[in-house]
Order: structure tokens, then C-alpha cells, then sequence
């Protein structure tokens, strides 16, 4: 494997984030996490709201 210039690394590694599929396994890890903890600290809040 060659070294690359940090350069060269800087531009791998925005050219790797801006993939559309990265973007979409990013968001939805996201979205389940915060719904998992949520869903873990306020069981009863998510599927029968308060009147």
C-alpha cells in the first residue's frame, strides 16, 4: 500500500463521506440510537403519549 499525501488522504476521505449509501447507514444509525435511547430512558412516550 502506498503512503499518501495528507492531501491525498483529505480528498479520499471526503470523496468516501460524500457516498450517498455512507450518508444513509450514518443517518439511520443515528435515528435507531436515538430511538433506542429514548425509547430505554421514556418507555411509555413513544407509543401512548400523555393526554
Amino acid at each position: 500500500m502506498q503512503k499518501q499525501k495528507p492531501n491525498e488522504q483529505v480528498s479520499y476521505l471526503k470523496k468516501y463521506l460524500s457516498l450517498a449509501p455512507v450518508l444513509a447507514v450514518v443517518s439511520v444509525s443515528v435515528a435507531f440510537s436515538t430511538w433506542a435511547v429514548f425509547n430505554y430512558f421514556f418507555p411509555d412516550l413513544l407509543f401512548h403519549p400523555m393526554p
